[in-house]
């Protein structure tokens, strides 16, 4: 059986997330296409057009969201619920990334080991591999923050993670909400590395026994903590009511105007605003990681917040990607610009 399309888009970036040194590579980086659908068999929403073999992480690749203050309180947010429910010992982060959350933990007393092949610190507690059965390392609960929105077949993906765990442990699973991206039209807010979008039903399918199943950071996210040893195959669950008007707030976007945000959301809001013939003028982004770089598709150079509030005129018009930021932006850059939340 074919699912009818969702939601189709094309050359996307493959990496929203990866930056480039010049805006020649940067326009000259890999794409992908976009064909969202619903699995006939799991019910959850998936990219059919997805290739696998495009996706190849780097070290250039960049997901960090720990220099904003309000990220750092939803981290110390999760870690407090983790450590809750979890406790300290025996714990495992799998595609912990650079290690940010880790660290913290670290910092917390737990007793974790983390797992990411794309890992390029020195930490000893960090393995340079992939979390799996004969490695014979087995944790009290695992840990997989924004891991599985990025893997084709997510329920065969968490089978493997069981096995690995000998069947047994509690698990926290964060991902985006396709709910919040349905709910404030935030046509932004799909990408190629996503290869599927959940919704908390999923997981309510996905698992005998949830003992957490929330919306975080202003909604944005779904949180669970379950028990692996009820990991089961999903029945399929309620139709996606797909918006018709899910793209209509970009065609009534003005010329102009700065993007606060040089991830996810801002690299496809530059892209589809420019193939709308609405370009915006430039990036600020407050993680100096990505200041001075370029971002894909669109070439655009990334500001930092002081080089912005030096140089760019009071009244200049500043989209804000995340309203989780807004009143944090408008304070760090005192309250000079007009700001625009682009999520309803």
């Amino acid at each position: 059986m074919t699912s009818p399309s969702l939601y189709r888009q094309t050359g996307f970036p493959v990496f929203q997330n990866r930056t480039y040194a010049t805006a020649e590579e940067a326009r000259d980086c890999a794409l992908g296409d976009i064909d969202l659908a619903q699995d006939p068999t799991t019910g959850i929403v998936t990219n059919r057009a997805f290739e696998l073999a495009k996706a190849v992480y780097d070290t250039d690749y960049n997901n960090e969201q720990s220099h904003s203050p309000r990220f750092q309180a939803h981290m110390d947010d999760v870690a407090a619920r983790i450590t809750a429910h979890m406790g300290l010992k025996n714990l495992i982060e799998v595609g912990c990334g650079k290690g940010a959350f880790l660290e913290q933990m670290i910092k917390g007393g737990a007793d974790i080991t983390g797992f990411d092949p794309t890992y390029e610190g020195n930490n000893p507690l960090i393995r340079r591999s992939y979390f799996s059965p004969d490695l014979g390392i087995e944790g009290d609960g695992l840990i997989l923050r924004h891991v599985l929105e990025h893997i084709p077949q997510p329920v065969d993906f968490l089978k493997q993670l069981a096995e690995a765990n000998g069947g047994k442990g509690l698990i926290y699973i964060e991902v985006p909400c396709l709910d919040w991206i349905l709910e404030n039209r935030a046509w932004f807010d799909i990408f190629y590395e996503h290869v599927n979008y959940f919704r908390m039903d999923d997981f309510a399918r996905m698992f005998g026994r949830l003992l957490v199943s929330e919306r975080r950071f202003g909604g944005q996210y779904l949180s669970i903590i379950a028990d692996l040893s009820t990991l089961r195959d999903p029945a399929l669950g309620a139709d996606v009511d797909w918006p018709e008007d899910f793209s209509a707030g970009l065609s009534k976007s003005d010329t102009g105007g700065m993007v606060w945000g040089g991830a996810s959301k801002g690299v496809i809001f530059s892209l589809l605003r420019l193939r709308e013939g609405r370009p915006v003028d430039g990036v600020i982004d407050i993680n100096p990681d990505k200041q001075g770089r370029y971002l894909p598709v669109t070439g655009l150079r990334v500001t930092s917040p002081e080089d912005a509030t030096q140089l760019l005129a009071p009244g200049t018009l500043i989209y804000v990607m995340n309203p989780n930021y807004f009143d944090e932006i408008k304070a760090m850059t005192g309250n000079r610009f007009s700001y625009e939340r682009t999520s309803l």
